[in-house]
């Protein structure tokens, strides 16, 4: 038993935390004070730390991007409230030498009126819709409904089936063979539709354009440019004779609703979004220089989702002054329009999904506990010496 005792003394000897006798402690009102706020702050904070701790958090990475993906989703809806649809052309070109002109696969053009809302109509009322061309002539009565028809082509250049049957072939004709399509009136299918009317009634309108188009993933650029677009000589044209001889001003004032390159991910800022450009101008362009840097998302749930980020430089130019009637190739800079040059960064971010351990959650929670405690002791400390210093010194005072 006596061994025991000592052993026991001798363990009692490295108690941290020694006991003071219940007779020799003084409670005050400030002290009880001062343990109900640390307890108040203490569950707050332990709250925030196991908020903190179940919310997951991004944690990037960067390397150099060894995948070989072959193509760029570019997501686009953009608004030009003194440009009207049959005005605008959407082309792709890329320094691989691929050219999309004047895309009409799930790029979708909506009219606006003067004051932005969308103008509701039959798609077969559109200019350069063919349906109801090919109707309005092969139903005219100077022309017979047979399936002989065959429509002149107007010296332009044939397509495949060698008719012009309604003035958008006409239309298309011309312009591969470079000439302008001005003349409307000396061309029956145009009579027939009522093409000049048609270009009279939108001429004031605006477009939204919207959708998406897959490019190859190398630097290229693509550009919303007024007029038709083509390719002659290997050099990239636009017919402006439309753009500058409707009578009315036209000009390229702008807002990007959004541009992104890929799918959406909850949280990544695109920094063109909601971004708007006025102008009054005609003869304008705007140019924005976009960096494009892969980026992958590793969710917690073995979910994957590949897209990118971009950084943007913006410049724009007036080019009145310059020669730019008839047709105008974008090599010379003297183009009026929405250009968007990208190129593709060598970098790829990863973000990976984690979630804190659960040893660094006890560890936030005894700092938290431990910490308030101890600064609460000291306040209390410093609190109860002060008032004993001030009571003895009134007590001196009242003995002198």
């Amino acid at each position: 038993m006596g061994k025991r005792g000592s052993v026991l003394s001798q363990i009692q000897s490295f108690d941290a935390y020694a006991k003071t006798l219940d007779d020799f402690r003084v409670k005050t009102y400030y002290g009880a004070i001062l343990t109900i706020i640390s307890a108040i702050l203490i569950c707050i904070l332990l709250w925030s730390e196991y908020i903190d701790y179940r919310t997951p958090e991004m944690k990037p990475q960067l390397v150099v991007d060894k995948s070989r993906k072959q193509r760029l989703e570019i997501n686009i809806n953009i608004t030009f409230p003194h440009v009207p649809c049959y005005l605008l052309s959407v082309d792709v070109m890329d320094i691989a030498g691929e050219t999309q002109n004047d895309l009409a696969h799930d790029i979708y053009k909506t009219r606006l009126d003067s004051d932005g809302n969308e103008i509701h109509v039959e798609k077969t009322e559109e200019l350069g819709d063919q349906a109801k061309g090919i109707n309005k002539v092969l139903n005219d009565t100077n022309i017979a409904h047979n399936e002989t028809y065959c429509g002149s082509c107007y010296g332009g250049e044939l397509p495949e089936s060698g008719c012009c049957n309604t003035c958008e072939e006409v239309r298309e004709a011309y312009i591969k063979k470079g000439w302008s399509f001005s003349e409307t009136d000396t061309i029956e299918q145009c009579l027939k539709e009522g093409w000049k009317e048609k270009v009279s009634q939108q001429s004031k309108e605006g477009c939204n354009v919207a959708g998406s188009v897959r490019v190859n993933k190398v630097a290229g650029n693509f550009h919303l440019a007024p007029g038709k677009s083509f390719q002659q000589n290997n050099i990239h044209l636009h017919d402006l004779q439309p753009f500058l001889n409707d009578g009315v001003k036209h000009d390229f004032t702008h807002e990007i609703h959004h541009l992104s390159f890929g799918p959406k991910v909850q949280g990544v800022v695109n920094p063109l979004d909601g971004i708007g450009r006025s102008v009054s101008q005609g003869h304008y362009m705007f140019q924005y220089f976009v960096k494009v840097v892969s980026t992958q998302f590793h969710y917690l749930n073995k979910t994957t989702i590949d897209t990118n980020q971009y950084s943007v430089t913006q410049y724009e130019r007036d080019l009145t002054g310059k020669d730019t009637s008839g047709h105008v190739h974008t090599h010379h800079g003297g183009l009026p329009g929405v250009f968007f040059n990208y190129d593709i960064s060598p970098m790829l971010i990863i973000n990976r999904e984690e979630r804190k351990s659960f040893t660094h959650f006890l560890t936030g929670v005894c700092a938290i506990v431990g910490g308030i405690f101890t600064v609460a002791g000291i306040l209390d400390g410093f609190i109860y010496n002060a008032e004993k210093t001030l009571k003895r010194k009134i007590e001196l005072g009242k003995h002198l």
